[in-house]
Order: structure tokens, then C-alpha cells, then sequence
């Protein structure tokens, strides 16, 4: 049987803003069985604290935020994703400010505190959302899909008229060890055309060379170059497991993406939350579908 797991001891993560630019410390801390993931903010009278569940997803523009009544968290995706990838089920995230540490713009900040601070298992089975039947999301020209299967697959394809970038298409089977070779140092990119018309704005204040990858009409700015040939659509990857955390449970499902940003993936988590009927909620090694073909993707999440 699969158990839920948390951390072994509270850990920091230091940085800044990517759209505030202000410095910010982001604490991860254990938390008991059952209880979720949360984003603490401390730096508010009384400390409210706000879920990871899509019902409380703010925004999608440029980035995933989340959001109440009186305050919010922005830019939670890389983090979430490494958390996903991890297979943290419980988490109070303490935030001193209103944005996550961009880091250098992928999730590898997060991966590394993570890797020191340890994972413990708990006392309580870990439950899947267990996808039977395809669901779709699209518009015009993207979409985002679940079909089954035995573990967590994800295939995505973008596409952008630049040069350096074009069509690329990564499939993956997702997994600790795969996320941390293949996902998590892909970083963010934008195009500079983008990023003044962001700062006339207001936003993208903390972005630089060090944070993101920035493209002008033709090249590559940052000097060093790429991290991976197709370091694009693997940071769409990141983004996307992400995003998927705030169906509130992990999933088993071949998840395929076109041109399928924030909006469309928080659009694609609430249509599988409104179609009981294509999913089903399991334990791993103890109610498995008979159905299921139990296979080598199975033990992906091992």
C-alpha cells in the first residue's frame, strides 16, 4: 500500500519575487496525515492559511495564483510541482510575503530543499484519483486531455512561430527520479517584447538573465545558453504538474497538452473534478481496478 508522506523537518527556501521583486522566504513544514497542502501566510495578522484546491485558484495569467477573500499567493506552480513530484500529500507552506522565490526560474530551489530535508511516510493510505474514461478540455487552437493509465504520463506539445523554439514535444513518465533528471531545471522563458510591456505594468520586476530564459525575435539572450536543446516544453511540463496538484489529489492518468497554458490546465483539473463518472478514487496495492493493467507504470510512483 502506497502511504501519504511529508517532510522530515521544516526547511527554507530564500529568493524574490519575479513580478514584486522583493525578497522573500518560503518555509516548508511538516504536517499531519489527511491535512493537504497549504500556503501560510505569516506576514498577515492572524496567519491565514489558503488550500491548493482549484476552487480557490485566483488567477492564470502569466503564472497560477491563489487567492481569498483578503489576501493571495502568486507564482505557486514551480513549487507545487516539485512537490508533486515527490509525492508530498501534507505540507504547511509559510510564506512572509505575497510570492513564491522565483529561484532560477525552474523548480530546482524546491528540489533541493526537499532532497534536505527528507521525506517520511505517515500512518494513512495515499488515495488516487484513478482516471476510467477520457476527459477533454479545449478551445480553438489548445487543449489538454486524461485518458488511463498505470501511473502519471504526461505528453505535451508547443508551439511558437521563434526560431529557437518552434514545435517541440516531450513525453515522460513521471516519477521522483525522472522529474529530477529531466523537469526541474528547465526554466521559465518570455520574450522581451513581453517583459517591458510587463514592467510598464507594474510586473516581472524581479525577472532577469538569472531567472528566466529571454528571447528576442531571433536569439537567445541569456549566455549561456539552453539547459536542454528542447528546455522549453519541458518547463511546460513543470508547469503543468504543477498546476495539476490543485485537483486536491494525485493522478493516474496519461495526461496529453497542446499549447495548453495555466488557464487551460485549471480549466482541464475542474472538468475531471465535475465528471465523477470518469474517475475513481483508489489505493495502490489495495484496490487497484480490475481493469487496470498492472504494469511497469504502476511502479512509477515508487
Amino acid at each position: 500500500m502506497f502511504l501519504q508522506r511529508t517532510i522530515r523537518k521544516r526547511v527554507e527556501v530564500k529568493g524574490v519575487g519575479l513580478h514584486t521583486g522583493e525578497p522573500t522566504v518560503l518555509t516548508f513544514c511538516p504536517a499531519p496525515e489527511g491535512t493537504g497542502i497549504y500556503f501560510v501566510r505569516n506576514d498577515l495578522p492572524g496567519c491565514p492559511a489558503i488550500s491548493t484546491r482549484a476552487e480557490f485558484v485566483q488567477a492564470t495569467t502569466m503564472a497560477t495564483t491563489l487567492g481569498g477573500k483578503a489576501f493571495s499567493v502568486s507564482t505557486v506552480e514551480h513549487c507545487l510541482s516539485a512537490l508533486a513530484a515527490f509525492r508530498i500529500d501534507n505540507l504547511f507552506i509559510e510564506l512572509d510575503g505575497p510570492e513564491i522565490p522565483i529561484g532560477d526560474g525552474s523548480a530546482k530551489i524546491f528540489l533541493d530543499a526537499l532532497l534536505e530535508s527528507g521525506v517520511v511516510e505517515q500512518g494513512e493510505p495515499r488515495k488516487y484519483a484513478y482516471i476510467s474514461q477520457p476527459i477533454y478540455y479545449g478551445t480553438e487552437d489548445k487543449h489538454a486531455y486524461v485518458v488511463p493509465y498505470n501511473g502519471l504520463r504526461v505528453t505535451c506539445t508547443i508551439e511558437f512561430p521563434h526560431p529557437k523554439i518552434g514545435r517541440q514535444t516531450m513525453d515522460l513518465d513521471i516519477n521522483e527520479h525522472s522529474f529530477a533528471r529531466e523537469v526541474a531545471r528547465a526554466r521559465t522563458f518570455g520574450f522581451m517584447k513581453d517583459v517591458e510591456a510587463m514592467r510598464a505594468k507594474g510586473l516581472a520586476r524581479g525577472g532577469s538573465l538569472d531567472n528566466a530564459i529571454v528571447l528576442d525575435n531571433s536569439e537567445i539572450l541569456n549566455p549561456e545558453g539552453l539547459r536542454y536543446p528542447n528546455e522549453f516544453v519541458r518547463h511546460k511540463v513543470l508547469d503543468a504538474l504543477g498546476d495539476l496538484v490543485t485537483l486536491g489529489m494525485p493522478l493516474m492518468g496519461h495526461l496529453v497538452l497542446y499549447k495548453a497554458g495555466h488557464d487551460i490546465m485549471n480549466r482541464l483539473v475542474r472538468t475531471i473534478l465535475e465528471s465523477p463518472d470518469c474517475y475513481r478514487h483508489i489505493e495502490l496495492g489495495a484496490d487497484l481496478p480490475e481493469d487496470a493493467l498492472v504494469g511497469r507504470h504502476l511502479w512509477a510512483f515508487s
